[in-house]
């Protein structure tokens, strides 16, 4: 315990929780601008090493195999080594693949840059979102969380736009051999490389930070974790976040993950394996990463198709803002409930207008923005809120990781099965099924997921103890 003047010493400061939290959400843009530079670069890698279509397809992929092993490595990191230290691992890889893509001698060499990126990739995205439930306050968690996806959106907005100001600027004399070959006559590299710059301020901002205090007290350190708590949120809230964690059962506090498969943490565990699947399965990456292609089908040319990617980004982005705003105020459940229920609504709508040929016209492109705002407010970023809060402090890193990993399977799904889809069943099915795929999260909503609105995470703890008591 720390004494009574120490206590005076530290003031609580609002600006220090929102730098904190948004050093780590930058963690999500390098995972968004990662996810959606490649987007730009396939066609000229392509040309420039004469890939046929399964090296082509080895390109874009192995970055998945990269985020599956780092998000099955991150866990166990992160609770043995703690947080910081493995977002700053994360931003070091960020920042090796994109400086070791850009001056990648060969297509060898290229791919294990990429693998190395991808392994940046799974790791931030199950640490950064981690980091920040555990940081946030009670009050605050909802919010600081959706600073997250709010900053993985920008990521993806941020490379659709680099990309393109790059390849308008291609072909264009440059001074200096390497700044002719990577801004003029292979830009694919420069916008690989550009990725270096986010990933060095997130490296650097990441040594002015704190350790998680959740983890901090799960190792013992509880005079550390007292001081960043009281930092954050006062003496008084600090003081019952240490209570109720003094009071938590030991074997939730130091355990393995087979403290999940517990009859008290059934139900977290259905939580942590579906809803993170569920948020893939809905189509939403098969609209940002095959939307040129679906708006073509509904007769636009390919550069109004282009301009409609970017204002499905645009879109993606400003109703986060809204999840922002409103998951602390609202609560978790009713922006699940509305969300879902209009990306459904607007994915049978899309599904409709294809099969009866309304192409002609703003339709497909309004509606397909409609399913873009209602996941933007709702699945994208709650669905990381809800993750980082309902598993047990000593394995949060573990079952995080376990619940990421199904996010990755989905995104492996949709990502290889939607150009068959659209080819064989037509964009008609194509949209209905994911409209089929994202209705049982309706379900789990009801039936599974409580409401953590402003409890902590050791209130939530207790609530499965009493919830399992009750049967």
């Amino acid at each position: 315990m720390i004494g009574q003047e120490q206590h005076t010493a530290i003031k609580k400061s609002s600006s220090y929780l929102y730098l904190v939290c948004l050093v780590a959400a930058l963690g999500g843009f390098l995972f968004g601008f990662d996810t959606a530079v490649i987007s730009g670069t396939i066609s000229l890698v392509t040309r420039d090493f004469g890939l046929d279509a399964i090296s082509e397809g080895w390109f874009v992929s192995c970055a998945l195999l990269g985020c599956i092993i780092g998000v099955i490595i991150s866990g166990k990191l992160s609770d043995k080594f703690g947080r910081k230290i493995v977002l700053i691992l994360s931003a070091f890889l960020f920042l090796i693949s994109a400086l070791g893509c850009m001056y990648a001698g060969t297509f060898s060499s290229l791919i294990a840059f990429r693998l190395i990126g991808g392994i940046g990739i799974g790791v931030a995205s199950m640490v950064s979102p981690l980091y920040i439930s555990e940081f946030a306050p009670s009050r605050l968690r909802g919010t600081m969380v959706s600073l997250y996806q709010l900053a993985l959106t920008i990521g993806i907005v941020t490379a659709y736009f680099t990309n393109a100001y790059l390849a308008s600027h291609s072909g264009e004399n440059f001074s200096g051999v390497v700044a002719e070959k990577i801004l003029s006559q292979e830009v694919w590299r420069a916008m690989l490389g550009l990725g270096a710059l986010p990933a060095l301020v997130f490296l650097f901002s990441l040594f002015l930070v704190p350790e998680s205090p959740r983890w901090l007290l799960s190792t013992g350190k509880r005079d550390k974790a007292e001081k960043i708590l009281i930092k954050i949120d006062g003496e008084t809230a600090a003081r019952k976040e240490l209570d109720a964690f003094a009071t938590q059962d030991v074997t939730t506090v130091e355990g393995s993950l087979r403290t999940l498969f517990r009859p008290v943490y059934r139900k977290a565990l259905w939580i942590g394996l579906l809803l993170p699947f569920l948020s893939q399965v809905c189509g939403i990456n098969a609209v940002i990463y095959y939307g040129p292609r679906i708006l073509e089908q509904a007769g636009f040319t390919l550069n109004n198709a282009l301009g409609g990617q970017v204002t499905i980004g645009f879109v993606n982005v400003v109703f986060t803002f809204v999840a922002i705003f409103t998951v602390d105020k609202w609560g978790r459940k009713p922006l699940l409930y509305v969300g879902i229920g209009g990306a459904v609504i607007s994915l049978v709508i899309i599904g409709l207008l294809f099969q009866f040929g309304v192409t002609s016209g703003p339709w497909i492109l309004i509606f397909i923005l409609a399913f873009i705002a209602c996941f933007a407010f709702s699945f994208g970023p709650v669905c990381w809120v809800v993750i980082g809060e309902i598993f047990p402090n000593g394995i949060r890193g573990k079952a995080m990781s376990l619940a990421t990993l199904t996010l990755w399977i989905g995104n492996f799904f949709v990502g290889q099965l939607t150009p068959l889809m659209l080819q064989g069943l037509g964009s008609s099915w194509t949209f209905w099924i994911f409209a089929i795929c994202c209705s049982p999260a309706l379900y789990l909503t009801w039936k599974l997921i409580p409401e953590t609105k402003g409890r902590s995470l050791e209130e939530i703890d207790s609530y499965w103890q009493e919830d399992y008591l009750k049967k």
